[in-house]
């Protein structure tokens, strides 16, 4: 016999693991790993769904009796919803019913949503669990011939036989489990596998895009879509003084003393956004907490000023690889940053700009070349200066002549903030401020510190890397923001106010570039990477996933987010 053990001493790994998360790794080790070791879940249809099927047998009934007692007298009993634990085997499992039959052997039944093979035979995947679970029973002293799978599409009973061969396998493969769950890196995605467009974490492994970007040598074909956990989620934006912010039953309501403004459905909230004085009561900051949804503060005039999440991502190994990354890889990835800027800032010119900035567009071309591989920080806080005065030099060039905001002003100030001299330049710092916020939001998600920079140095208070993400963004984004609201009129010199040199936006022209911000967040067009259709939002996931597995070592290089 076989006496490989089941569980290899590993320092730091837990001493039992869950059969659920077994039925995991026989689907997808590097699934596996993602939520077991890396504590990253994600909800989802089917998700949702089993556990709807599961309510039935989640509530305890009926105890199992003694092995000891003669089962004999106890045919018929069925008991729900209990515990087992093996140390030998390394395994603890809830089992949904066990049976006892008429000649005293005991049958687990586990409950599955979905249906068996096309030939009527179990998943893989689910047998091994109902493997584990009968060799539980077996092992505190149970007698156990076979086990069995509910189907619930089906609604037919899957028999699991138990023979000799089972223990010995089932130890083999538990060996390769904790040896992978003792890697600090996940295994490789499947390769356009059939079993990943309906993974719960399709949206977090990303494993058409990361094989697309990790096999050099791959044929060139269209990446399978990918989509959000939940697509149609937006922010919340509070910007009425003096309101409050509760929760009550699933909702988040807006009150003015006694007056409901707004009434959200939590599962439709992606972020609460307030601006200046506006009150969140604790049940509606737990509530928020509890479902994953930040909350981020702004002051009066627009200026990200802070965020509040739940606990923090479980993912330690992205941040140690984050904070640990060698000076030339932070280099380099900072180098493809500004590349990508620069490129998108000509896409820009080139596509909006009512006059030919030949020479612009040239000297961009050669700059953004030039930043891709950079000789260090220095050179490269040139290449992106240099870059960025001849850009907004031409600025203008992309807005309406009759316009009745006033741009001539921006062309003597040029890119200023802190205060924005002139109406332009506080449509570019409050969408900017837009644009880093969600940034922020997206990276503390995934398990980034955003507040660590490759590009931008750390400083008190400043989201560096969510900085640094947005250089390539910022002109996709928020500028074509701020040149479609001049152009289309949906901003007017009413809409700003100028005190103490500065000018910024009152309250109605905030609700106006929130719209339109919101708006270009939503637009769809196709990755210029994979082929695919995607909103920017969706984007701006996309590519802190691509930062973050560029840092773990799973992705060669940093590839910039640019379109043509």
């Amino acid at each position: 016999m076989n006496m490989t053990p089941a569980r290899p001493p590993h320092d730091g790994l837990p001493e039992t693991v869950p059969s659920r998360m077994v039925n995991e790794f026989v689907y997808c080790p590097r699934l596996f790993h993602f939520e077991w070791v890396q504590g990253r879940f994600a909800t989802s249809d089917d998700v949702e769904e089993g556990r709807y099927v599961h309510r039935v047998v989640d509530e305890p009934g009926s105890d199992l009796p003694d092995p000891a007692d003669d089962l004999e007298r106890f045919a018929g009993r069925t008991s729900r919803s209990f515990w087992l634990t093996s140390t030998d085997l390394g395994v603890t499992a809830k089992i949904d019913i066990v049976e006892v039959t008429a000649d005293g052997t005991v049958i687990p039944v586990d409950y599955k949503k979905g249906s068996p093979d096309k030939h009527g035979r179990a998943w893989p995947s689910d047998e091994i669990q109902s493997v584990l679970q009968a060799l539980l029973l077996r092992e505190a002293g149970y007698h156990v011939v076979k086990a069995e799978i509910w189907y619930a599409e089906t609604r037919h009973r899957v028999e699991i036989p138990i023979d000799g061969t089972r223990l010995d396998d089932t130890r083999r493969l538990l060996h390769r489990l904790w040896q992978t769950a003792a890697q600090d890196q996940p295994p490789p995605p499947l390769d356009n596998s059939p079993k990943c467009p309906r993974c719960s974490l399709v949206g977090l492994c990303l494993p058409d895009e990361t094989n697309a970007l990790r096999i050099r040598d791959r044929k060139p074909g269209r990446t399978r879509g990918i989509m959000a956990a939940d697509p149609d989620s937006r922010p919340v934006y509070v910007m009425e003084q003096g309101t409050t912010a509760g929760a009550r039953g699933n909702r988040l309501e807006i009150f003015q003393q006694s007056d409901k403004l707004a009434s959200y459905r939590m599962i439709d909230v992606l972020q609460l956004c307030v601006y200046g004085n506006v009150t969140i009561t604790p049940q509606a900051m737990r509530e928020l907490f509890a479902r994953d949804i930040p909350v981020c503060w702004f002051s009066y005039g627009g200026w990200f000023t802070g965020m509040a999440e739940g606990l923090p991502s479980k993912h330690v190994e992205l941040r140690r690889s984050q904070y640990t990354a060698t000076p030339d890889t932070l280099l380099a990835a900072a180098g493809r940053m500004i590349e990508g800027k620069i490129k998108n800032s000509r896409t820009l010119l080139r596509r909006n700009s009512r006059t030919t900035p030949g020479d612009a567009v040239d000297q961009l071309a050669r700059l953004a070349t030039t930043a891709a591989t950079p000789t260090g920080y220095p050179s490269l806080l040139g290449h992106e200066g240099t870059a960025a005065r001849i850009y907004f030099s031409h600025l203008t060039g992309m807005l309406a002549d009759d316009t009745p905001i006033d741009t001539a002003t921006f062309d003597l100030n040029g890119r200023a903030r802190r205060p924005p001299p002139d109406p332009v330049n506080a449509l570019l710092s409050f969408t900017y401020a837009l644009l880093v916020k969600d940034l922020t939001t997206t990276l503390t998600t995934i398990g980034l510190d955003p507040y660590y920079g490759v590009f931008h140095r750390p400083r008190y208070g400043r989201p560096a890397l969510a900085l640094d993400l947005a250089e390539e963004f910022r002109p996709l984004i928020a500028d074509s923001t701020v040149i479609q609201l001049i152009n289309n009129g949906e901003v007017r010199p009413s809409h700003f106010t100028r005190r103490a040199g500065g000018c910024q936006l009152d309250r109605d022209g905030r609700r106006a570039v929130i719209t339109a911000y919101e708006r270009r967040m939503n637009h769809e067009i196709k990755h210029p990477v994979f082929g695919y259709r995607v909103n920017y939002r969706r984007a701006l996931d996309v590519q802190s996933r691509i930062l973050a597995a560029h840092l773990t070592g799973e992705l060669p290089e940093y590839t910039p987010f640019t379109t043509r």
